[in-house]
């Protein structure tokens, strides 16, 4: 055994020799020739990855929790997304662990990853082949395009809480355009600042609503009936799935690290700030106005106009237009691959090549204007895949075999004893999201979207607007 252990060591060092000596060059460049810019734009710390998952991990969906717990019920609610929060958690670490298996196979064969992003989809086809690498690919690509999607709904629904001059389409062309600027975004490395404001901006807005609502109080016979509809409470709960699936763009968070090895726990620690924010809103939003919650998908909408609230509305534009560029830069780098720009050093030149992948979207985001519903038939259909049955599969059948296992990059987790334990919890994960998260919530929450395409038709000049009456300095607007 001590031969094998010393192999395991020197295999780990040479990996993380080499990877300090791709990435590290950067952090030796910022240590020596310190500037503001390097400050603020280049990141590649742990620290970095931490703030990237908390700020991407909730972004508008934090409106929609308390529409969720109007469809659950306070104590589904809470058990739903501590229960989502550490099986994502876990996941998440899967992912990490296959990325550092596939770097550290390819190390071997002297590959160089200087002038390349790695991406989940290249993981799966390094470790089990082109068949994993099209699965991946396909629901990757699918999941970040209608995440990229949500953010644009997202925006037109709250600013029209601002400003009701225009409908909500028109909004959306607007936020359309101003979001396409993420183009000239080079990588995961130049958010450093992004993610530090972003999560500022989300950790203000989730208080503001825990604490508005508390001073607001419960509304005069308030009901909190949930749960009483399994359409409803499915519905809620593949919700919970896509708030905890943010982790589509681990993999590129992970290379964008100058040391990714110290990945594995990041997601779960940005997870348990997450709660901290996930929680009491959705509790005291839910707590106070109840089964009102099921027409309003927008947490904003039931409480009272003031500037607190008009602050929570702009900073979640500006989170929002983070969020965008979070799901949208991995598109991008496909894109580049595909068109062979990925190399290209000039950022002007690959803006360029990358504003295709945003006509989609912009495209999409106007056909499917149905804030809420949406985000639970993207967790359904598509998270509950990418992010849930895909790891836990993959990470199965890359240690199948006795030499595989042996010779891992990485050992197991402190928390799980042999790899048997390894296997019943990956197979009780794939199990449980294809069941409860793909089939009941698959069903639950297309039944949902099909009911708003039925009432308020594609292409929604403005989805569930009041209707315009004249002005009053009372008037409040439902989303």
């Amino acid at each position: 055994m001590l031969p094998q252990k010393q192999a395991e060591e020197a295999m780990m060092s040479s990996l993380t020799q080499t990877m300090e000596r791709e990435e590290g060059e950067e952090v030796i460049g910022e240590t020596s020739n310190f500037s503001f810019k390097n400050a603020l734009w280049h990141g590649g710390s742990a620290y970095d990855a931490w703030f990237s998952c908390a700020s991407n991990q909730v972004a508008q969906v934090l409106l929609t929790l308390p529409y969720s717990f109007s469809q659950l019920g306070m104590v589904s609610g809470i058990i739903f997304q501590v229960f989502y929060g550490l099986l994502g958690s876990y996941t998440a670490y899967l992912i990490s662990i296959l990325y550092i298996e596939y770097r550290s196979r390819k190390e071997k064969e002297n590959v160089s990853f200087k002038n390349h992003v790695i991406q989940w989809f290249e993981v799966l086809e390094g470790l089990l082949g082109p068949y994993w690498k099209a699965i991946g690919l396909a629901f990757n690509c699918t999941f970040l395009l209608f995440g990229s999607v949500i953010q644009l709904i997202a925006c037109a629904s709250n600013i029209y809480y601002i400003n009701d001059h225009l409908d909500k389409r028109t909004w959306t062309y607007i936020f359309g355009a101003c979001c396409a600027t993420t183009v000239f975004i080079p990588s995961f490395h130049n958010y450093r600042i992004w993610s530090f404001l972003g999560l500022g901006m989300t950790t203000y807005t989730a208080w503001y609503l825990t604490i508005a609502a508390i001073a607001h109080g419960q509304v005069e016979n308030v009901k909190h009936s949930a749960p009483n509809k399994m359409v409803l409470y499915f519905t809620g709960a593949t919700n919970i799935l896509y708030t905890f699936g943010g982790h589509a763009v681990t993999v590129e968070i992970m290379h964008a690290m100058w040391k990714p090895q110290k990945f594995k726990y990041i997601y779960l620690y940005a997870t348990v700030y997450v709660f901290t924010l996930t929680l009491p809103s959705a509790i005291a939003v839910y707590w106070a106005f109840g089964d009102q919650l099921l027409d309003h998908s927008n947490a904003f909408s039931l409480l009272p106009r003031s500037g607190w609230r008009d602050i929570g509305v702009i900073l979640m534009l500006i989170h929002q237009f983070i969020t965008f560029g979070f799901a949208c830069t991995p598109l991008y780098f496909v894109w580049e691959k595909v068109i062979g720009m990925h190399d290209t050093k000039s950022i002007f030149f690959r803006a360029l090549a990358r504003l295709p992948v945003v006509i989609p979207i912009w495209f999409l985001a106007i056909i499917f204007p149905f804030f809420g519903p949406i985000n639970s038939a993207v967790g359904a259909l598509l998270v509950s895949f990418t992010v849930y049955i895909i790891p836990a599969s993959a990470h199965m059948l890359t240690y199948r075999s006795a030499s595989a296992r042996q010779n891992a990059a990485e050992k197991l987790p402190f928390f799980i004893p042999n790899w048997t334990v390894m296997y019943v919890v990956n197979a009780f994960v794939v199990v449980w999201v294809l069941v409860v998260g793909f089939g009941f919530g698959g069903w639950a929450s297309m039944t949902n979207f099909i009911k708003q395409v039925d009432t308020f038709g594609l292409f929604a000049k403005c989805y569930q607007c009041p209707p315009k009456g004249p002005p009053s300095s009372n008037h409040t607007l439902h989303n």
